[in-house]
């Protein structure tokens, strides 16, 4: 099934510029065929294309499908970015594929990488929502300074992964199932000591992932894989 993302769908029935060309003049449907698409919101909507020309393509929806939820509650993953963005890039990819709701960049005392550019990484993750047939995109955020996203206000659960000395139980022996969470992951050279104290200051967890040192994106996934094993 060719799955095609139309965001605004409800208000304006014309798939986006790059959606019509994909339609038109990669899989050469024409007026009249039938499409399947998605706003990213929750639904499918089956949907006829009435018009199509030039890199336009006008459809009629017949039919509104919501997908129920996946998993449980909120799951948010903030991470600081590697310096080789195509590492960012198939975490992004993969962790859509698992399931998440939010991706947050961090800029950490350690980061390798300070900016990061959001667009790429956006169609990453709309194209794996439309592979693994889900509903809703994950929100991509941009980059911020650790401090300023402690100053965030978060409901649920809190939690930070980080290799520092001391006992940390496991991130699936303490998250709880169906709750809102976010979970923190650091850069190559970890979260610096006094990020972990501010968040611990700030009501984060400190967890462990395992026994074994995991790089950054390595690290991100196992964190959204366990979080939908427990929501599973």
């Amino acid at each position: 099934m060719h799955l095609f993302y139309a965001p605004d769908i409800l208000t304006d029935p014309e798939l986006p510029e790059e959606e019509a060309g994909h339609c038109l003049r990669v899989l050469r449907l024409r007026e009249g065929d039938e499409i399947v698409l998605t706003d990213g919101k929750g639904s499918f909507y089956r949907a006829v294309i009435s018009a199509a020309s030039g890199k336009r393509c006008q459809v009629k929806v017949t039919q509104t499908i919501a997908q129920s939820p996946l998993w449980e509650g909120h799951l948010h993953l903030a991470m600081a970015p590697t310096k080789n963005m195509d590492r960012v890039e198939w975490l992004a990819e993969k962790a859509t594929e698992i399931g998440l709701d939010e991706l947050s960049f961090l800029n950490c005392h350690f980061s390798e990488r300070k900016v990061i550019k959001t667009e790429r990484v956006e169609k990453i993750v709309v194209s794996a929502m439309k592979q693994s047939l889900k509903a809703r995109k994950p929100v991509v955020n941009g980059m911020v300074d650790f401090s300023r996203f402690m100053d965030r206000e978060f409901s649920g659960q809190k939690f930070i992964c980080h290799c520092h000395e001391g006992e940390k139980p496991l991130l699936k022996d303490v998250f709880q199932r169906g709750e809102e969470a976010v979970v923190l992951v650091g850069p190559e050279g970890d979260f610096s000591p006094e990020e972990v104290q501010m968040a611990e200051e700030h009501g984060f967890k400190s967890v462990s992932l395992g026994k074994s040192r995991l790089r950054t994106e390595t690290a991100a996934l196992v964190a959204v894989h366990l979080m939908n094993i427990v929501n599973s």
